[in-house]
């Protein structure tokens, strides 16, 4: 069994979202100072490196991330590879034979140095939405920071994959992974009433 790692590292340091919260761990009280354990301290937005976007990140009436349906996150993917598209379309998709798959990882190369926060990335067309859900897709995983633009106020493919019951996974880190078929895991942390969660996302292959 192959097991190839598709999480971005949470560091300090690291690039996030232009304005959002820096991820930030230390040691709050180490084993020399109390004589029993190293305990750890993490500050960070919901949306840091690796993460499912809950319907409530976007809608106010949207379902919360311990609301998911978990059985989307686990379960068998396919791979595919779109590379320098400022939007992936539905012609583009249509190159590819979805048919079956529930999970789709969209390896797009539009992240190449995961130092420094992208100006610009490959997103999702609004449009291609409705040609996923009756290809049967019912989760989205792309390798950008966001499935919209980075001056996006209007987030219209956040809010077309979820009129269409697709759900959102960004930041993923393809650059191991070859097309074709794998199995996901890709589990949010139950926190009440969140809008996002970071995940530990694998890629398993026999």
């Amino acid at each position: 069994m192959t097991i190839i790692d598709i999480t971005r590292t949470l560091k300090n340091g690291m690039p996030v979202w232009p304005g959002d919260t820096p991820f930030s761990y230390e040691l709050s009280s180490t084993k020399a100072e109390n004589g029993s354990a190293n305990v750890g301290r993490v500050v960070m937005s919901t949306h840091t490196g690796t993460h499912v976007d809950a319907p409530f990140h976007f809608d106010e009436k949207g379902k919360r991330i311990e609301e998911l349906d978990l059985s989307l996150y686990i379960g068998k993917a396919l791979v595919i590879e779109i590379v320098k598209k400022e939007f992936i379309t539905v012609e583009d998709l249509q190159k590819h034979d979805l048919q079956g798959y529930e999970r789709l990882l969209i390896k797009t190369g539009s992240w190449p140095d995961p130092a420094t926060f992208p100006e610009t990335y490959t997103c999702i067309a609004p449009e291609a939405a409705s040609y996923l859900a009756v290809s049967g897709v019912r989760l989205i995983g792309v390798e950008s920071p966001s499935v919209d633009p980075l001056n996006s106020k209007e987030m219209l493919a956040h809010h077309a994959l979820n009129n269409k019951g697709i759900h959102i996974l960004e930041s993923i880190d393809l650059h191991e992974a070859e097309p074709g078929e794998y199995e996901l895991i890709a589990m949010p942390l139950k926190v009440e009433k969140a809008d996002g969660s970071p995940v530990r996302a694998v890629l398993r292959k026999e």
